[in-house]
């Protein structure tokens, strides 16, 4: 079970996802002030709520004011506390000699919640909200995640491209690497993962309990799909090279992977892997719960805009697309064959 209390990648990931927002909102069906277009908390109501004492929750901003401030906590003051008073004065019973009040929107009241370890109220919040969470993820995506990386409008482009690299690799690999035909590619693969992602195809596919008959590059996204291709490219380049240099002797499986562990080592690659990693271990922990304990350095929090991309308007039904656009992604298949 994931402790909000202790991460705050796990709370951003909460916070960033409008739609579990929304859902929270309606669910616990609690509004405070309409002022400046969202609803307000004071402290007082804040600590009311929660069941805890004023001065807990003044605590709790001291020590996480980056944090709270950054999901919707701020000081109301000049003109807007004055409007604030006139329009809420009985509710905020503040003194006229008040020249600044501390006020959460929803976002940061969630936060506190998210945070507040000495409140029974807080901690069934907190349950709750993992649990709209997920059914919020999985009544966006139809009921499953599996194939989230799909509903990208950048997937089926990176797709189409990776598949045409993979294609140059297995035709080096074919003309160029001593071994069984099948058993050498998929040997290959796992190199590229390995480098890549640290992790191999099949403990990939323990991570994200993958069948035996699910393809692993049907799950990738489509940043992850571009670098598998600048991988197979710059490998495939490489064998047939040095397969010239050696005057045409077939090279040994050793060879290849050398020759993709100094791939995956090159300045030139660092930033792109490095953007693929994070992006791998932070969607799959937040979309499809899956931990991918070697490159855990590299986890954020699922940013607003990627939310909207996967699960929001932006996103796709790749299903429906693929129906519809079967003759196009033909022919721009082709066409890349051809080029």
């Amino acid at each position: 079970m994931k402790d909000l209390t202790v991460s705050n990648i796990e709370r951003q990931n909460v916070l960033n996802n409008r739609f579990a927002i929304e859902h929270i909102q309606k669910t616990l069906d609690i509004t405070g002030m309409m002022f400046d277009g969202e609803y307000r908390f004071t402290k007082k109501m804040v600590a009311d709520f929660y069941e805890v004492e004023e001065r807990t929750i003044e605590r709790y901003i001291e020590n996480y004011s980056s944090e709270l401030s950054a999901n919707g906590y701020f000081l109301c003051k000049g003109k807007r506390l004055k409007d604030l008073k006139l329009q809420f004065a009985p509710v905020i019973n503040v003194g006229s000699k008040t020249t600044q009040l501390g006020l959460f929107n929803f976002r940061s009241f969630l936060n506190i919640g998210m945070l507040l370890a000495e409140s029974e109220k807080a901690k069934a919040l907190r349950s709750a909200i993992l649990d709209i969470v997920i059914a919020t993820i999985n009544e966006k995506t139809g009921g499953g995640t599996k194939y989230i990386n799909r509903r990208d409008v950048n997937y089926i482009p990176a797709a189409i491209t990776e598949e045409n690299y993979r294609k140059n690799l297995t035709s080096a690999m074919n003309q160029c690497v001593a071994g069984h035909k099948t058993y050498k590619y998929s040997q290959v693969t796992d190199y590229i993962y390995k480098a890549a992602f640290k992790e191999n195809a099949k403990e990939y596919r323990n991570v994200l309990s993958l069948d035996s008959k699910d393809n692993v590059r049907h799950t990738l996204y489509a940043e992850v799909l571009l670098v598998i291709s600048s991988f197979e490219n710059g490998v495939g380049a490489t064998i047939q090279q040095r397969f010239k240099e050696n005057g045409g002797r077939l090279l040994s499986m050793e060879e290849v992977k050398a020759i993709v562990n100094d791939l995956a080592e090159h300045p030139m690659q660092k930033p792109y892997l490095n953007d693929a990693r994070t992006k791998m271990a932070s969607r799959d922990y937040s979309f499809r719960d899956a931990y991918h304990g070697n490159i855990a350095e590299y986890l954020k929090a699922v940013t607003p805009e990627e939310y909207e991309r996967f699960i929001g308007e932006k996103s796709i039904d790749f299903d429906n697309i693929l129906a519809e656009n079967k003759d196009v992604l033909k022919r721009l298949k082709q066409a890349d064959n051809d080029e």
